[in-house]
């Protein structure tokens, strides 16, 4: 249980802590895990839906969703979201990307980025009817599974987390985590396959782009990767498409 317990400690603010006999790469031998994490996240973040349906209008009840959803996670991804809109869409060399995603203050490209994907968020969240509740479990699953194959990436920059992740990640670990979010979608029926086509998609956008502007990726993209392809999930559930 190890390694579940450092899924837990690494993307979700729930407190369970990443133990003492931490070894380099264990967040990507831990990565099996992160389908279930999400999956619970997802859980959680639909009784918080369900809940604020019965007390406030469906805008109110999806920003407050919203919120409930990035204090599970601590903002982690939208950090990353945020670094990459800076630094993938700036014209300049890879190398000076990389140093602008590192910098922590945050530029117009990134507020922009981070603004558009809440706004979106919470607008298919308040969007959601209420048989399509489920799709927040799938967008928080499916998007952590995403991280898998995205792994298996040229890292555009040695020695940070993106580094580790890769060094600790195995090819079963691919279909071995597919089992929830895939098998989910399936359940969900043609709205959750749609979903998952529209992820995918989407995570192969964001993998390409990285690829072209810093020639791999790094732990903000894989941050991005989470964010956009839970957007993705969300605003086809939020259309009802049959």
């Amino acid at each position: 249980m190890k390694y579940l317990r450092i899924a837990f400690g690494l993307i979700t603010t729930l407190p369970f802590g990443l133990p003492d006999d931490w070894q380099p790469g264990d967040s990507g031998r831990a990565s099996l895990w992160y389908p279930l994490v999400g999956l619970i996240i997802g859980g959680l973040t639909w009784l918080a839906w369900k809940a604020a349906l019965m007390i406030f209008t469906p805008l109110v009840a999806g920003v407050i969703t919203l919120t409930v959803w990035i204090a599970l996670s601590g903002g982690l991804h939208l950090d990353g979201l945020a670094d990459c809109c800076d630094g993938l869409l700036a014209s300049t060399t890879p190398e000076k990307r990389l140093e602008i995603m590192k910098d922590p203050r945050l530029g117009t490209f990134g507020g922009i980025g981070l603004l558009l994907v809440l706004m979106l968020k919470a607008a298919a969240l308040s969007s959601l009817a209420p048989s399509a509740g489920l799709g927040i479990l799938l967008a928080a699953s499916l998007s952590r599974w995403c991280l898998l194959p995205a792994g298996f990436m040229p890292i555009a920059r040695p020695g940070g987390l993106g580094a580790d992740f890769a060094s600790g990640l195995r090819p079963g670990f691919i279909l071995g985590g597919a089992i929830l979010p895939f098998g989910l979608a399936i359940l969900l029926g043609n709205l959750g396959l749609w979903a998952t086509l529209a992820a995918l998609l989407m995570a192969v956008a964001v993998l390409w782009l990285a690829k072209t502007r810093i020639n791999g990726v790094t732990g903000d993209v894989f941050g991005m990767l989470v964010e956009v392809t839970e957007t993705a999930v969300l605003l086809i559930f939020s259309l009802g498409v049959k």
